[in-house]
């Protein structure tokens, strides 16, 4: 699997800077953001180093499938309120003009009561 050795991202999935895990498995690390923006603010990302969502192959379908299908679970499970009434935002920030600040592609998980501190 693919690491880039300057990537603050790479560095928290391999125990190298300490998180707030909320699920690994061989393909996916997800931890808390350390400046939440809502009750309930995690990111999933790929354990290999991909630098953004523009630079995904279709080889990475099923990557990504597998983090828009495991978002609603961890969701519930970090304390989102079930759909309809509850929920949660998924975004993904792409390149400097789509507000990316860490060069490996993550998924943000957002949700909880409202307001939100952003978002």
């Amino acid at each position: 699997m693919s690491s880039d050795p300057n990537c603050v991202f790479c560095k928290i999935i391999e125990g190298k800077i300490p998180s707030r895990k909320v699920y690994e498995d061989d393909d996916l690390f997800g931890f808390h953001d350390i400046a939440p923006w809502a009750p309930v603010h995690f990111m999933l990302v790929p354990k290999k180093h991909i630098a953004s969502m523009a630079q995904l192959t279709p080889e990475d379908s099923a990557l990504m499938g597998k983090i828009m299908t495991l978002a609603p679970k961890l969701a519930l499970e970090e304390g989102c309120r079930p759909y309809p009434d509850g929920g949660f935002r998924v975004v993904v920030n792409t390149g400097a003009e789509g507000g990316q600040e860490v060069h490996h592609l993550h998924v943000h998980v957002m949700g909880g009561p409202r307001p939100w501190l952003r978002g």
